[in-house]
């Protein structure tokens, strides 16, 4: 299962991306777990300065506007 967490304050870039994830994870049947951390001091741990961001498996893959279908397959593809 991959572990995924968008970092941002909860902006409509932020919902959007995390709909985006949802939505390609259902079209691959990747088993995902979803988190959605609004916290700034958490987002700060991470060193991201612009969201929203994406989180895989502890790795900041993503930061700043909404990531491409393509690349969001990407992290899901194993």
């Amino acid at each position: 299962m991959t572990n995924i967490k968008v970092l941002g304050s909860g902006c409509a870039n932020c919902r959007n991306t995390v709909a985006l994830i949802e939505q390609v994870a259902q079209a691959l049947g990747a088993p995902i777990q979803l988190e959605k951390v609004e916290d700034l001091r958490a987002i700060m741990a991470y060193g991201v300065m612009s969201t929203p961001a994406v989180v895989v498996d502890d790795r900041v893959v993503h930061a700043g506007g909404i990531p491409t279908r393509d690349k969001v397959e990407q992290w899901l593809r194993p």
